[in-house]
């Protein structure tokens, strides 16, 4: 995943020492990680194509699925409690500071299905409402999060339909 692959390159080994300790998990089950990213809601796009996309000269592939995708980011230092809030903080900090700086990712950036695409996502701060994130630390005292919104990004449709090439057109003339 691109998001996580830029998290790791940018805050190793400061302020995290190895990249194995950012990763993909709930905030509430990240006990390994010093930084969680957590997918929590798929929306899909009202930015919807409608042209049919040619394939060859006979297959017409229907229009990609837009959706874009929203995550909370939390850090879980393993500080000791004195000194636990400022390290997330700074965790924290850093890892809002690398979204920032890295707010379109296109290129060589993109990772997994997305390589060697030219696709182009856009990572916007988008924070959920207070009550949305309380949700996702049941049992547990809420931590300081940050949303983000990151798209847009295209599912294939495997839906194709067959065309035939016209070979001839008949024009007649009234008149």
């Amino acid at each position: 995943m691109t998001l996580l692959h830029l998290l790791r390159e940018q805050m190793t080994p400061e302020p995290i020492s190895q990249p194995e300790l950012i990763g993909l998990a709930s905030p509430a089950e990240a006990s390994d990680l010093v930084l969680s990213l957590f997918l929590y809601e798929v929306r899909e796009s009202a930015e919807r194509q409608s042209a049919m996309i040619s394939e060859g000269t006979d297959i017409l592939r229907h229009p990609p699925m837009t959706v874009h995708l929203y995550f909370v980011m939390t850090a879980h230092s393993p500080a000791e409690q004195h000194a636990r809030a400022l390290d997330e903080y700074r965790i924290l900090g850093r890892a809002m500071q690398v979204l920032y700086d890295n707010a379109i990712l296109k290129g060589n950036v993109l990772k997994g299905s997305l390589a060697g695409t030219n696709e182009e996502l856009r990572v916007v701060m988008d924070q959920p409402p207070l009550d949305r994130l309380i949700h996702l630390f049941p049992n547990m005292p809420y931590k300081l999060s940050v949303g983000y919104s990151v798209g847009p990004v295209y599912i294939d449709s495997t839906r194709i339909r067959s065309t035939k090439r016209v070979l001839e057109r008949d024009f007649r003339l009234r008149g």
